[in-house]
């Protein structure tokens, strides 16, 4: 395997954590939110995608 993996992809934290947990502060500002948040990851990205205005559909 390849070792120059960065140290997010280390720790286990993927691209789509990392969104939901900064999504998720800037519109909660809670610690709770963003861990659960980021546990769901992707599915919380495309909700909110989604659910936006100006969001997937435009």
């Amino acid at each position: 395997m390849n070792e120059r993996g960065g140290s997010a992809a280390k720790a286990g934290i993927g691209l789509g954590t990392a969104i939901a947990v900064a999504i998720s502060w800037s519109v909660n500002k809670s610690i709770v939110w963003a861990i659960i948040h980021g546990v769901l990851s992707w599915l919380y990205v495309i909700y909110f995608a989604v659910t936006r205005p100006g969001g997937l559909s435009g």
